[in-house]
């Protein structure tokens, strides 16, 4: 892997290690293999984590050459080692990881697991030994019987609104789920801005979301994604896969700066964060 933007400037031919600041992933361009401490440091929240909304909220996609955010129904055959690395960082570096229901039933997912390699950072920032899984579903049709639910590190959180079923409710609970409400109105909508500061309130501000398109675009829409990092796989797809982001037109397009550029084997890495008007 190597950055490519900002461009590395090459550390001095003879600086005293003592005198230098500057990490190797600052000052080298060559292509190798980062450890995770670097990449750790290289997607590290802002201090303090508090985008407008109270929280910072990064996502975090992989897109095939022509737009795909999947094949056949899934991210993976887009994905790549060092895609997957990232991944592992991106969580290892989160509170809470933000995900739709569909996602979560298109992906199979798994409870989140503690690491070695984030233990002590996340123990020097107060956060538990591994990121909840916050799972977004109106309608609470979701197995509970699932690990994601009996054999979480974390409690698993599922946010819903305001007319999902009693049942279904309390099914979440018996499964050791914590039900959090997002949404006040008769629709029974999730609102995605509410997301954002009910899981503040619960002390989660560095959050991720992993999608899908349809959740990512009503965060957009909202106007609380703080940050995208966006893998762009050497890969076309074709079909009609959706984009990474599938939901009403913003009013008006949201303006992002380029932050950080990474490549391994035809993969770009980028990273982008909003601009607050």
């Amino acid at each position: 892997m190597r950055r490519l933007f900002p461009v590395p400037v090459p550390a001095p031919a003879e600086t005293p290690a003592e005198t230098s600041a500057a990490t190797p992933a600052e000052t080298s361009a060559e292509d190798r293999e980062w450890a995770l401490d670097e990449l750790a440091d290289a997607y590290a929240y802002p201090e303090p984590p508090h985008g407008p909304s109270g929280a910072y909220l990064r996502a975090n996609m992989v897109s095939s050459l022509d737009g795909a955010a999947h094949h056949d129904g899934r991210s993976k055959p887009l994905s790549s080692d060092a895609d997957m690395r990232i991944f592992g960082v991106l969580r290892g570096l989160a509170d809470a990881v933000v995900v739709g229901a569909e996602t979560v039933r298109r992906e199979g997912y798994r409870p989140a697991r503690a690491r070695e390699a984030f233990a002590e950072r996340r123990a020097a920032l107060g956060q538990s030994p591994a990121p909840a899984i916050a799972v977004v579903s109106a309608s609470l049709d979701l197995d509970f019987s699932q690990p994601l639910f009996t054999e979480p590190l974390v409690p698993t959180i599922v946010i819903t609104g305001a007319t999902a079923a009693g049942a279904r409710i309390e099914a979440a609970r018996a499964a050791g789920a914590e039900v959090v409400f997002a949404g006040a109105g008769p629709s029974g909508r999730v609102d995605a801005a509410t997301i954002v500061t009910a899981l503040a309130e619960l002390g989660h501000t560095r959050l991720l979301t992993e999608g899908g398109p349809t959740l990512l675009a009503e965060f957009a829409a909202a106007g609380v994604l703080d940050e995208l990092c966006l893998a762009v796989a050497p890969l076309a797809t074709a079909g009609d896969a959706k984009r990474i982001m599938n939901g009403p037109v913003l009013g008006e397009p949201e303006r992002f700066t380029l932050a950080s550029v990474l490549e391994e084997a035809g993969f770009l890495f980028t990273r982008y964060r909003r601009i607050y008007q």
